[in-house]
């Protein structure tokens, strides 16, 4: 990364994005070209499960540890696209999923229809020898303040297993302009980011993947934003740090 700047690994520049100017572009997206949350969210969910059955030892299972917000309905998304493939996977939420609202309710309603197992995060009791694969998808490039109770032990829970670790967007406790951990964070062994990276993925370990959830040039031209299509005949690129 040089400045704003990510690189592909095969050279190209990325523009990176603060928290604030991603907002941005999810807006226009949203507002101007008529882009729905749910294509994007399905888009993310359909890349990120290719990027977990990448990282998956044959016969292991995947947990999805999920939030309320479009980062949750993302990894929910990600867990049906898995069970499609007859890939054993539960998913974990920080609530009741009765309290789930928008578009993370939405995707736990067909997770329910499907029969994929969701249990609340006082459920998840996980062990340090547990090798299954856990997807991060509680908190996205949203992130504002420290996190809090059940959010920062389902955190520290995914952090002492020893199965790979993939998480959506931002690492969660991540600030995703800066970098900064904020209380606790989680420890990825791969990133999948959204659309455009963020500066703060900077400092992230692991591999870092950008994924196409379909936003077109024209968001990124009317924001200022320097962007030279960098994905081709693939769904993601790999990025350098």
């Amino acid at each position: 990364m040089t400045g704003n700047t990510f690189r592909t690994t095969t050279g190209r520049e990325i523009s990176a994005v603060t928290a604030d100017e991603m907002r941005d572009v999810d807006r226009i997206a949203v507002t101007e070209v008529g882009l729905r949350l749910l294509q994007m969210m399905e888009n993310a969910g359909r890349i990120l499960a290719w990027h977990v059955r990448d990282v998956r030892t044959e016969g292991t299972a995947v947990v999805v540890v999920a939030g309320t917000g479009g980062n949750g309905g993302g990894g929910m998304a990600c867990a049906r696209h898995l069970a499609n493939r007859a890939i054993p996977v539960e998913v974990v939420v920080d609530r009741s999923p009765e309290d789930l609202t928008g578009a993370a309710a939405t995707q736990h309603r067909i997770l329910d229809r499907m029969g994929v197992p969701v249990i609340t995060e006082r459920e998840w009791v996980p062990q340090s020898d547990d090798e299954r694969v856990v997807v991060d998808s509680l908190v996205g490039y949203g992130l504002d303040g420290e996190v809090r109770s059940p959010v920062s032990q389902l955190i520290e829970r995914t952090n002492e297993r020893s199965g790979p670790v993939v998480s959506l967007d931002v690492p969660s406790g991540r600030d995703a302009t800066t970098g900064d951990v904020l209380g606790t964070a989680v420890t990825p062994d791969r990133t999948v980011t959204l659309a455009l990276p963020k500066t703060g993925l900077e400092s992230v370990p692991g591999t870092l993947y950008l994924a196409d959830i379909s936003i077109p040039q024209m968001v990124y031209e009317r924001l200022g934003i320097e962007y030279d299509r960098p994905f081709g005949h693939s769904d993601w690129v790999e990025l350098e740090r």
